[in-house]
């Protein structure tokens, strides 16, 4: 055991403040990592304030890591000290289900171990996330960053990058299709940029028309304003796929509309019951799909990060010192970035 130094929330009324704790010492198959940066999610605010009822505290969040290996286990193949690795949204996972095998260990039968706020498979401690000076992890979830990538900026694609790259690889879409991308946050700006380097043809869905230019300087070829109701009207049966990325209740049944036949809408940021209803008859009568998709393997994670590397994608990020990252959830949820902020780990200790 080794004591590192982060913020945490000890309660989900309190502001997240410095702690000491304790890191395990590296197991056999472990990498220990120095945090250089960490992207700052949404989630990180329902778990720290316990929107999902889920939380564990002290609560430390954090799952875009992005680091260097100070140290590694005797059975460690896969990582050496010095290297830029990454670290995301998961810490471990049971390994022999039929979900794991596949490679999609966010879908583990026996439930993913998340890097923060989840008990540790071996000794049952509480996972403390990426808002720290390091982390110690098992080799198989740690990934490589490639040397082309901003690291800074690497870190957001370890959860955004991923979550939108692993709908897009599973549902296959290819160069020609017509893509919706409903919402322009962290995820959706991704998802215009990931589907734009594809070769499909992107619309960005949004409620504001003064998100236009933004949207096309992101890559998106068309933007439909999703409350006038003529340019909804006008795309009917267009689609061939929409990544739907609003993390609140909204009503699905326009955007069905919109979809052609054999369409699939994939939400990907709504975390609750759908209201109001879908209409089933959207969906029988076109064959359409509904579905959902979280976060990606880590295969997957590897992947997207070697393809924004190749296509010179990166996420728009803020740097933030974590002495202001109370500030900076008042400033998320007023959808006050562009579009991610990153903590730069060396002002942990200025």
């Amino acid at each position: 055991m080794y004591t590192a130094i982060g913020y945490a929330a000890q309660s989900a009324t309190t502001p997240l403040a410095p702690m000491s704790f304790e890191r395990r010492s590296p197991r056999a198959d472990d990498v220990a990592i120095e945090i250089l940066y960490c992207g700052v999610c949404h989630s990180d605010i329902h778990q720290a304030r316990n929107e999902w009822g889920i939380a564990v505290y002290p609560l430390m969040p954090g799952h875009e890591i992005v680091g260097k290996v100070t140290a590694v286990g005797a059975s460690v193949t896969a990582h050496k000290v010095g290297d830029l690795v990454g670290v995301g949204c998961m810490v471990d996972s049971c390994r022999h289900c039929d979900a794991c095998h596949a490679d999609l260990e966010q879908y583990c039968l026996e439930g993913p171990t998340m890097t923060y706020a989840t008990p540790d498979r071996v000794d049952g401690s509480n996972t403390m996330g990426g808002y720290s000076d390091s982390i110690v992890v098992s080799e198989h979830f740690v990934v490589k960053i490639p040397a082309t990538l901003d690291l800074a900026s690497a870190a957001p694609i370890l959860c955004a990058g991923v979550t939108m790259y692993s709908p897009i690889k599973h549902y296959g879409i290819k160069a020609g299709d017509k893509v919706g991308v409903l919402g322009m946050g962290g995820l959706g700006h991704m998802g215009i940029k990931l589907a734009k380097a594809i070769g499909a043809e992107v619309t960005l869905f949004t409620r504001s028309a003064s998100k236009a230019e933004e949207g096309r300087r992101q890559g998106a070829d068309h933007v439909i304003v999703s409350t006038d109701e003529a340019q909804m009207q006008a795309a009917a049966g267009h689609f061939d796929f929409l990544l739907d990325t609003i993390p609140v209740q909204h009503d699905l049944n326009p955007y069905l509309d919109v979809l052609r036949f054999d369409g699939v809408h994939i939400l990907v940021g709504l975390v609750e019951p759908v209201d109001p209803p879908v209409n089933a008859a959207k969906l029988i009568l076109g064959r359409k799909v509904l579905a959902g998709s979280m976060i990606g393997g880590i295969a997957e994670t590897q992947e997207v990060l070697d393809f924004c590397a190749e296509h010179g994608i990166s996420c728009d990020i803020e740097m933030l010192d974590i002495r202001h990252i109370n500030e900076a959830y008042t400033r998320m949820i007023a959808g006050d970035v562009k579009y991610r902020f990153v903590i730069d780990m060396a002002t942990l200790k200025a």
